[in-house]
């Protein structure tokens, strides 16, 4: 079966939503479909919209460029329609408007079933930045009527039906062959190394671990952690929320900022890391229950970790630590205490998240449409 996988936007190799789908449409391709990519690319000023390493449309440049993007859909409309595409995959970018909506009838109309994944639900208390407000106010009045057009909706949350919609649930998952196996347990008697892999955003509560830092080194401790940031700030919020705590307590030596990275130099510092931090505030989002990515790529490197929310594939694993969601600082004690009782190892937690492959939780999608 022929399927086309679409995204409003580009792709980058340190950015793990680009990451995400690329493992997303290679686990279609093992599930037999073909599938072809249709994304947003941008080179010289111009901007392109793409089927794999085609161009399907220039939009040209400035102004022009930057609107058609966003309202030009009916190219990729026709193109699945004269292409035989049978599935189309739509990633949600909360882009709900009149031209999302005329793209997805015309397809239905032509018998091709279109999925729409929200990979973050609810998000009515994301706050978007300052360029996408109104795209996201025209979402909120739209989103009703563009799900009523979609075959099912795909959540990685615990909602049956959103917009009216019937769902599809299905896990984060991972492609264990794309994630190195940590490979070394480190000498932690005299310092613990903490690691946060992320795009920075307010909502990941990093600040709450920063805090707790905060609280543990006013006690000039003998036994030293350090916390590995690795990821951009998204925002001024974030960098306000972090920076000037570490200054202020003078903890540069404790909590390094990396900024992005990838491939081997990312794999240095996960193997030089002993345990890792997942979301400590979902709840300033309004989220109770997600299946995040970040967990689960976590479990792949064979990491034990801590996070806030309800996350059902985890909630009863051994290796993982729940703190509470609310504001309060992270007691650094607690993931001291909690790490030297640990007793799997990387392998063991590793095989314990195998039915979370991306090929299965695909399965799941096509099984159903």
């Amino acid at each position: 079966m022929k399927a086309l996988f679409l995204v409003y936007h580009g792709f980058s190799e340190t950015n793990g939503i680009s990451k995400k789908i690329h493992y997303q449409v290679d686990a279609l391709k093992a599930c037999g479909l073909d599938v072809q990519t249709c994304y947003l690319s941008e080179s010289d000023g111009n901007k392109y919209r793409m089927i794999d390493d085609a161009i399907l449309c220039d939009y040209g440049r400035g102004i022009k460029g930057k609107l058609l993007k966003r309202i030009e859909f009916n190219s990729i409309a026709d193109y699945a329609i004269n292409e035989g595409i049978r599935f189309v995959y739509i990633r949600s970018d909360h882009n709900a408007n009149p031209f999302t909506i005329k793209m997805v009838k015309k397809m239905r109309k032509a018998g091709i079933r279109v999925v729409m994944e929200i990979p973050t639900y609810p998000y009515d208390n994301e706050k978007p930045s300052s360029g996408r407000k109104l795209q996201r106010f025209l979402d909120k009045y739209f989103r009703n009527s563009l799900a009523k057009h979609l075959c099912r909706i795909v959540t990685f949350s615990d909602y049956k039906s959103i917009f009216g919609t019937p769902t599809i649930q299905i896990s984060n998952g991972v492609d264990f062959s794309k994630i190195k196996l940590k490979q070394k347990t480190n000498d932690t008697s005299h310092e613990l190394h903490l690691i946060g892999v992320a795009e920075i955003h307010y909502w990941h509560g990093f600040d709450r671990l920063v805090q707790g830092l905060v609280n543990y080194y006013k006690k000039d401790p003998d036994y030293k952690v350090f916390f590995h940031l690795v990821g951009n700030f998204f925002g001024e919020r974030e960098k306000n929320d972090i920076l000037p705590l570490i200054e202020t307590n003078h903890l540069e030596s404790y909590i390094i900022l990396h900024g992005a990275k990838h491939g081997e130099e990312l794999d240095l510092l996960f193997e030089q890391s002993d345990m890792a931090i997942g979301s400590l505030a979902r709840h300033r989002s309004g989220i109770t229950n997600i299946k995040t990515l970040k967990n689960r790529e976590y479990a792949a490197r064979g990491l034990s970790f801590i996070y806030s929310e309800q996350d059902s594939d985890f909630e009863d694993k051994p290796y993982i630590l729940k703190v509470p969601a609310d504001e309060s600082p992270i007691d650094i004690r607690l993931i001291i205490e909690f790490y030297q009782k640990r007793k799997m190892s990387p392998l063991e937690i590793r095989n314990s998240i195998q039915s979370l492959s991306w090929v299965e939780q695909m399965k799941k999608v096509i099984t159903i449409i």
